[in-house]
């Protein structure tokens, strides 16, 4: 053969394969490339959220919107474990009635969400409904159609999983394996946020602690003057009724009356005022003293709590009653505690409602149950859903200046040692009401 016969070349067709058989890797790169890209650009989006949030909530919100962008999904949620209940809450709602979501509370062995909690590991379910593990009512409740999900657990260091992170429908095609590497990023600092936050408190905590002890001790000490004064002052009063001609004449025993009641008063003041310091030094460190029992009529507790901050109320030119109550069987209840709790609700109320507004304390039985059903009603000027939905979690917020939310804690742990329930429902501009249900006796106690 000569040399400037053609050589043999390979046919068209083939040519095209060998090209595809570089082009594949190739593509692949490119796809790892491109994940790499949105990594790091999610990685970025948070650190700069991260800088410029001071508090975790605004944190999360900003981090849960930013993996729904990033994967393009339609709506998220974080959820925290509340040990206590053993329930998983939602804390954080993007797209799915997050007003009405927003402080549910689910079982934390139920559904996918109790499944990641558990395991620790994420999981991707294409088809939610046809999962045995989907929990359905929370669609139910909110009217959305679950298609596909990612959950993957939030970790705080070393430990176990504190909640869970859900992104919801992917709106083209489904959510994969590369989603959970993304959301794995989000998740991870999600976790470091908390984490930080909850060290944050807990310093906050242990200094709070260590300052009331010494209040505690100062109050103390401030108030046995005021005890041993009141005492020597009703003691030099009595002996002066006692010396006077008349003794008998009407209204000498009127004003000897009125002298007494002044000076129980007095020394009732005092002595709630010691209660009342300790029952705030310990909500702060998280201790509850046993509950004292013994038989209490509510119409008794709430009269007290009328009684004293009647005036204050009057002096605003608000109406406080209290309704239905005279009817109420006694309850095995701890008097001091629900004091202070129905104390905190109505003096909370009473500079939120404007003169000519009412704040009404009303009662009825429920013998089906064996409770008492209880509303502390004011028309005020109502809460924010935000505001509503924190009050009873470990991050009430406040909206008097320099408040700290540990009145609704106190109110809460009253309610709930003595086997109740209180829940809320406010409306701006309309007022709030606090529904309070507590047994006739706490569980675990013996039968009157």
């Amino acid at each position: 053969m000569s040399g400037d016969e053609p050589k043999d070349q390979p046919a068209p067709s083939d040519r095209r394969q060998a090209s595809n058989r570089r082009q594949v890797p190739r593509r692949q790169e490119d796809r790892r490339l491109v994940q790499r890209g949105r990594e790091l650009e999610v990685a970025r989006i948070i650190s700069e959220a991260l800088s410029h949030h001071v508090h975790s909530d605004g944190l999360i919100e900003q981090t849960l919107r930013t993996a729904l962008d990033v994967v393009d999904a339609e709506a998220g949620s974080v959820l925290l474990a509340d040990p206590t209940m053993k329930q998983l809450v939602f804390r954080h709602v993007v797209g799915v009635k997050a007003d009405q979501l927003r402080g549910m509370a689910i079982p934390w062995d139920k559904g996918l969400a109790g499944a990641v909690f558990a395991s620790g590991e994420a999981e991707i379910v294409s088809d939610a409904k046809g999962d045995h593990r989907h929990y359905p009512d929370i669609d139910k409740f909110t009217g959305f159609h679950t298609r596909d999900m990612i959950v993957l657990p939030l970790k705080q260091w070393g430990r176990l999983p504190i909640g869970v992170l859900e992104v919801l429908n992917k709106r083209e095609g489904r959510l994969n394996r590369e989603d959970v590497d993304i959301l794995t990023i989000v998740s991870a600092l999600s976790s470091a946020a908390i984490e930080q936050a909850r060290l944050i408190e807990e310093a906050k905590l242990a200094e709070l602690v260590h300052r009331m002890g010494d209040i505690a001790h100062d109050v103390n000490n401030l108030l046995m003057p005021v005890f041993v004064s009141a005492m020597h002052l009703q003691t030099q009063i009595e002996q002066l009724f006692a010396s006077l001609p008349d003794v008998d004449e009407p209204r000498w025993q009127d004003g000897r009356q009125r002298s007494k009641r002044a000076f129980d008063t007095l020394q009732d003041a005092a002595r709630r005022i010691q209660d009342r310091t300790k029952e705030v030094a310990d909500c702060i460190s998280g201790l509850n003293a046993p509950l004292q029992l013994s038989s209490c009529r509510l119409s008794a507790v709430v009269g007290s709590v009328v009684e004293t901050l009647g005036l204050v109320a009057e002096r605003k030119g608000v109406d406080l009653c209290a309704d239905g109550l005279d009817s109420l069987p006694p309850i095995l209840a701890d008097e001091r505690r629900l004091y202070n709790a129905f104390y905190n609700l109505v003096n909370n109320a009473i500079p939120e409602v404007p003169a000519g507004g009412t704040i009404t304390v009303r009662g009825h039985a429920d013998p089906a149950r064996d409770a008492i059903c209880l509303s502390v009603i004011d028309t005020g000027r109502g809460m924010s859903s935000e505001v509503r939905d924190s009050l009873f979690s470990g991050h009430a917020i406040s909206r008097k200046a320099g408040g700290t939310g540990l009145g609704t804690k106190i109110v809460k742990d009253a309610v709930e040692s003595h086997g109740g329930r209180i829940t809320v429902e406010s409306q701006v501009g309309v007022g709030t009401t606090f529904h309070i249900r507590l047994p006739l006796q706490p569980p675990g106690t013996a039968t009157r």
